[in-house]
């Protein structure tokens, strides 16, 4: 497969305004995720698989906890950089004519997150996923998805997170607006 700063060659979104793009030109999601899921909502055992979700990268040993913003991994001669979570969406509902995946997904943060490619090149199924750089290893998915659903967050933690290296500029801008809420005294 090649990868270009757009993703995939060949690979396709189906609405581009929420899809695709530098920041979002690849989808990785945890394997062990998918048992979750399944464990939820039984009747997805077997459907819930690797790819189901429309994810192009899947590696066992990484989740939410263990791969942090500015991740630079290198896979064939790929290099891609983790920029962001994912932001579940309905249609992961109507991928498996369920309702409520969506929900349980973000309610877990089991999303998922999304890479820029930073070197394009070539990658294969079955390449090993090699992490060449971890920039912010305090600033886990996972830490970053609680932080953001904690609206008694800290100016301390948000200012953390929005200054991380790699992240995606909508993230860095939301976290600063909330950071200008706390400055100013408003409410979350």
């Amino acid at each position: 497969m090649l990868f270009r700063s757009a993703g995939i060659v060949g690979d396709q979104q189906a609405d581009r305004r929420w899809h695709g793009g530098a920041g979002k030109a690849l989808h990785q999601f945890a394997q062990a995720s998918y048992a979750k899921i399944a464990a939820r909502f039984p009747e997805l055992w077997g459907v819930a698989v690797p790819g189901s979700l429309g994810e192009n990268l899947s590696c066992p040993a990484l989740d939410e906890t263990t791969v942090c913003i500015g991740d630079r991994w290198r896979f064939g001669t790929v290099e891609a950089v983790v920029c962001q979570p994912r932001n579940p969406c309905t249609k992961i509902d109507a991928r498996y004519d369920l309702p409520g995946v969506a929900t349980f997904i973000a309610k877990q943060r089991i999303t998922g997150w999304y890479l820029r490619v930073a070197v394009p090149g070539e990658a294969r199924v079955g390449d090993a996923m090699t992490l060449v750089e971890r920039p912010n290893p305090e600033c886990s998915i996972a830490r970053l998805l609680a932080v953001d659903a904690n609206r008694s967050a800290t100016e301390e933690e948000l200012t953390a997170l929005r200054d991380c290296a790699g992240l995606d500029p909508d993230w860095r801008r939301r976290l600063n607006e909330r950071v200008g809420f706390l400055r100013q005294g408003k409410l979350l």
